[in-house]
């Protein structure tokens, strides 16, 4: 019988992910859950408990205070995160980012944070969009410059996941001018403190994602010592552009997450409900949109797991990220819309899962970057005018 569970699959990844469902299950009953969404509120016992069992190292080198892992080891993980809270998922993808972001600046003050923060006991930040800066990220307008033996920082950032909650943000910015005209060129990554006069963290209430914690940033003359540069100066996009792959199939991950959640309640509404002597489930209009979004969901897995295994075999995998990504945040939305369809009022009510599902998902249409400005890259892999 067809189920939602993933397929193909080996006894040590189920295994895996059986024991963060436990963890959840523990820490997020449904109520708790639903909380949290509705007051905008960090799970932060729960965060704590995924690092207790080593869950945010996943991704940093066990050398370095991480905990290993693959790549595919952390999309099941981020993949059952959200089947719970979506909103914990989305902080739990920026932790696997400063995993192997730091992995690659040994040595350096930043990454003697790698082991705090696989443990949960050190929370962090990016700070990367900008009030006009989104998708084109080398049009940013927050700079840094050196100043009596540290860097000192001026600029705006917003829709920045987790500020609120963190002890440092990993701010791009701009510390050189362009190089022959590359803008990408001239930009730095530093990890600024938080927990300073010249910081102002402002909570920005969403209608989706509520409790991931999305915060506006203001740097008015914020310093941070020149050791809390992450990388090579200048060359942020390079060491960003290394974690990209990853932070897609995470991405795509997270919306099989949701999508997987959204069609079993929608399944056992069609089960449960009851209408002119029997379950819905029996009429053949909504047995379709069922049929539909399992179709959905398992093209998706199918494709995400075909990512993976490339960015595990280190073949390229840029464009298959980006497919992954973008399919699995499309058919997640249609999965939800279906959903909510069945459920109607059901699915709205504060009580249900469905309408959280429901507002989360369209986050992922855009969310770490937009499908469209994935199908831009998708035409230039194919060989056609680069389009922006």
């Amino acid at each position: 019988m067809l189920s939602t569970t993933p397929f193909e699959e080996g006894a040590e990844r189920g295994d895996l992910r059986a024991m963060v469902g436990s963890l959840l299950a523990r820490e997020l009953p449904r109520e708790r859950a639903l909380a949290l969404d509705r007051e905008g509120a960090f799970p932060a016992s729960a965060w704590s408990a995924l690092g207790a069992a080593g869950l945010l190292g996943l991704g940093g080198a066990e050398s370095a205070g991480g905990t290993g892992g693959t790549v595919g080891d952390a999309v099941a993980v981020v993949e059952e995160i959200a089947r719970v809270l979506p909103s914990l998922a989305v902080d739990y993808v920026l932790c696997g980012m400063a995993m192997r972001l730091l992995a690659d600046a040994p040595g350096t003050a930043a990454g003697a944070w790698l082991p705090e923060i696989a443990s949960g006991a050190m929370i962090c930040s990016f700070g990367m969009s900008e009030p006009d800066v989104g998708t084109d990220l080398l049009n940013l307008r927050t700079s840094a410059r050196v100043e009596g033996g540290r860097w000192v920082l001026r600029g705006q950032k917003l829709w920045i996941s987790l500020a609120h909650e963190a002890r440092v943000a990993f701010t791009v910015c701009r510390t050189d001018p362009p190089e022959d005209g590359r803008r990408g060129r001239g930009l730095s990554l530093i990890a600024v403190p938080l927990d300073q006069p010249g910081v102002t963290v402002r909570r920005v209430r969403l209608a989706g994602m509520r409790a991931a914690g999305t915060c506006e940033i203001y740097f008015d003359d914020a310093s941070a010592p020149l050791e809390n540069l992450v990388g090579e100066r200048g060359r942020a996009m390079a060491l960003l552009g290394r974690t990209l792959d990853a932070e897609r199939v995470l991405a795509a991950g997270l919306s099989l997450g949701i999508g997987r959640a959204a069609l079993d309640l929608h399944l056992a509404h069609l089960r449960e409900r009851e209408a002119f002597g029997g379950a819905i489930g029996r009429f053949q209009a909504l047995q379709h949109a069922a049929a539909d979004s399992i179709a959905d969901l398992s093209a998706a897995r199918a494709l995400v797991g075909t990512a993976v295994r490339a960015i595990e075999d280190g073949r390229p995998s840029t464009a298959l990220t980006g497919m992954a990504k973008l399919v699995a945040a499309e058919s997640t939305a249609r999965v939800v819309d279906r959903g909510m369809r069945a459920m109607a009022a059901q699915g709205l009510a504060e009580e249900s899962a469905m309408q959280m599902y429901f507002r989360d998902a369209r986050l992922q249409l855009f969310s770490p970057v937009s499908n469209d400005m994935i199908r831009n890259i998708l035409g230039e892999s194919l060989g056609l005018p680069r389009s922006y």
